[in-house]
């Protein structure tokens, strides 16, 4: 009233204005490349320059972020064993329709076998929903971290192959800890009730 709050809000912005260059002298520039001081920044606590100075500075991403889907594959004596089977439900699923599966066959029987020969991604296309994630039976998508991807080249350079898009089971352990080690656990308890009901099935023969 009677321009109270403008002035209020005038003294907020010169105090953070003044305070922004005696944090740049007390922290000598490290204030722009210290993590830690980052997190203090945008706390309650606070003082002087709030903005992002990106790409020097980037905010921590949630675990549950997601991005452009990507493939595990686990390794496994030396070779890399893909968890997908190409069985299409993430194409189905996927609303834009921005996902392709090429399916692989045998070369002596032309049957389909359960790995794709090719899996492709238009991330120009993709809304980043994670149907494709959560309706895989397999586990075998996941979300990425990775929001960096501009390029000058949008013709092929924003479609992503197989080999793109495929990334090792340690690296969704490491950007998704806590889903990881919770699938981890619920894929064991199924492994174990399996077994007791297969050894309960060979003491009745």
């Amino acid at each position: 009233m009677y321009g109270l709050g403008m002035i209020k809000g005038f003294w907020v912005t010169l105090k953070h204005f003044v305070n922004s260059y005696t944090e740049d002298v007390q922290w000598l520039g490290r204030n722009y490349i210290d993590p830690e001081k980052l997190r203090l920044r945008q706390s309650s606590k606070g003082k002087g320059l709030f903005t992002i100075q990106y790409p020097n500075e980037k905010l921590e991403v949630p675990e549950r972020f997601r991005y452009i889907p990507f493939l595990i594959y686990e390794e496994k004596d030396g070779k890399q064993e893909d968890r997908c089977t190409s069985c299409g439900i993430c194409a189905k699923v996927c609303p834009p329709q921005c996902i392709w599966i090429v399916r692989t066959d045998d070369p002596v029987t032309k049957r389909p076998v359960p790995a794709p020969k090719e899996f492709y991604i238009d991330t120009d296309i993709c809304m980043n929903c994670g149907y494709c994630a959560e309706f895989c039976p397999f586990d075998a998508i996941k979300m990425d971290h990775n929001y960096e991807l501009a390029s000058y080249d949008r013709t092929s350079a924003h479609v992503y192959d197989k080999a793109k898009l495929s990334k090792p089971l340690s690296y969704y352990a490491s950007i998704r800890p806590t889903d990881y080690e919770a699938e981890e656990k619920a894929r064991a308890e199924e492994e174990a009730k399996k077994a007791a009901k297969k050894a309960a099935a060979a003491k009745k023969e």
